[in-house]
């Protein structure tokens, strides 16, 4: 394992820190010389308009894929570059916009198959309890592909759980999804908040963000322009401009 940098070791116990990271497609900046870092037990919330980078800085930071300048540490571990199999392994996890899961099987094993390389001999008992946080106990024997597009959601995120991860990156995941689902999201992520875990969430709706994030970073055309709590993000001329096109 490499050595932490200076930035890694003086972010004292950040499980997550990103250092001017880069991607580029063709002609096409997607990440532009990103760094931020959180803390552990922290919510931070990424937000700006489609198509400034967030999916793609999430992409960087869980091994989907290369940066082409800057690293990425976890837990003081240099894993830039590091295979995504690698990187859960060492405590991170993410959900898809779109949720990947195993469609022809049941939702119960699809939930065991996510600690296969964890603490197998535990994992029924994670398994209950997961099925019960996320309100999917009356699904459990259903295949994952009958559920509904808000079920399926869920059970993504029940997945990510089962992984036992220091750190989760949520992306988009109350998109779409009804009311009382969104409301089971929610009191899921502040329960395990309580435990420790760290999340890094893409959302673009305002209220949950408002609710759950202690703190905000907002990206637009690959940057970072903006960072702090949610009064002080809505009063930035910089946020402003980048939603509405004006100052």
């Amino acid at each position: 394992m490499s050595p932490a940098s200076p930035a890694a070791e003086s972010s004292g116990n950040s499980p997550l820190v990103i250092e001017s990271v880069a991607k580029h497609f063709g002609g096409i900046t997607a990440v532009d010389d990103v760094s931020l870092s959180v803390e552990a037990g922290e919510v931070v919330g990424v937000i700006g308009p489609n198509g400034s980078g967030k999916s793609t800085l999430f992409s960087l930071a869980a091994g989907g894929q290369k940066p082409d300048a800057g690293s990425v540490w976890l837990k003081g571990v240099n894993v830039t570059g590091w295979p995504t199999w690698k990187i859960a392994r060492l405590g991170i996890s993410r959900t898809f916009q779109i949720p990947s899961l195993f469609i022809n099987m049941t939702v119960r094993d699809n939930l065991l198959a996510a600690a296969v390389e964890g603490d197998w001999k535990h994992a029924r008992e994670r398994m209950y309890r997961t099925l019960e946080m996320l309100e999917i106990s009356h699904v459990e024997d259903n295949l994952a592909s009958e559920l509904s597009g808000g079920q399926q959601k869920l059970l993504e995120f029940g997945r990510v759980c089962m992984r036992d991860p220091k750190v989760i990156l949520l992306d988009e995941v109350t998109a779409g999804v009804h009311l009382t689902i969104r409301q089971i999201i929610l009191e899921a992520i502040q329960k395990l908040q309580k435990t420790g875990i760290t999340f890094l969430v893409i959302e673009h709706d305002m209220e949950m963000v408002k609710e759950i994030c202690d703190r905000l970073v907002v990206m637009d055309q690959g940057k970072v322009v903006a960072e702090g709590d949610f009064e002080t993000i809505a009063k930035d001329r910089n946020v402003q401009q980048a939603y509405l096109g004006r100052t």
